[in-house]
């Protein structure tokens, strides 16, 4: 991991927590996570054990303090870096499918589902759910991996060419 590498990790988190900040609740106080969109764009791009660690640990931070849902802070410390090497786990296996757009928004959507079930059991088991799981996850969790999956697909491809332009992206 070099200097580059986490400049542009550090961007890409900082982007995330602007979107995150600024994307309003839907239902209940929770909203959509943006931050996973760009956690998942770092680590397909820096796919390494450091590079997920530290992009896991960041988000999960900053998610949290940036979080309306009520005591979503320690849900989304420890769900961010779970879904990071959950993602980087699958990304691994399917590495031959995973270097496309299409194959980058699929992961995103797994991962995005992956988060929302890591971050509403812990949820439910420290603070409490405002509402039904159920309720929760076919409201938030199923349409922000949609909406996750679909920004991917868009933004992947650019910055993947943007990239290996000023080569800053680390070769799989």
């Amino acid at each position: 991991m070099n200097t580059k590498s986490l400049v542009t990790l550090s961007l890409l988190i900082g982007i995330g927590a602007v979107l995150h900040t600024v994307m309003p609740g839907l239902f209940l106080g929770m909203k959509p996570d943006m931050m996973l969109t760009m956690m998942f764009l770092g680590i397909l791009l820096f796919p390494n054990v450091k590079s997920v660690l530290l992009a896991g640990l960041v988000t999960g931070m900053i998610s949290g303090l940036t979080t309306s849902f009520p005591g979503g802070l320690i849900p989304n410390m420890i769900d961010k870096p779970v879904t990071a090497f959950v993602f980087y786990g699958l990304f691994i296996l399917f590495a031959k499918y995973s270097k496309n757009a299409i194959g980058s928004a699929v992961l995103t959507a797994v991962g995005t589902i992956v988060s929302g079930v890591v971050f509403l059991g812990s949820a439910l088991v420290i603070v409490g759910l405002p509402g039904p799981f159920a309720a929760l996850f076919v409201t938030i969790v199923l349409p922000a991996s949609v909406v996750n999956a679909v920004v991917m697909l868009v933004i992947y491809p650019i910055v993947q060419s943007v990239l290996k332009r000023s080569s800053l992206a680390e070769q799989v």
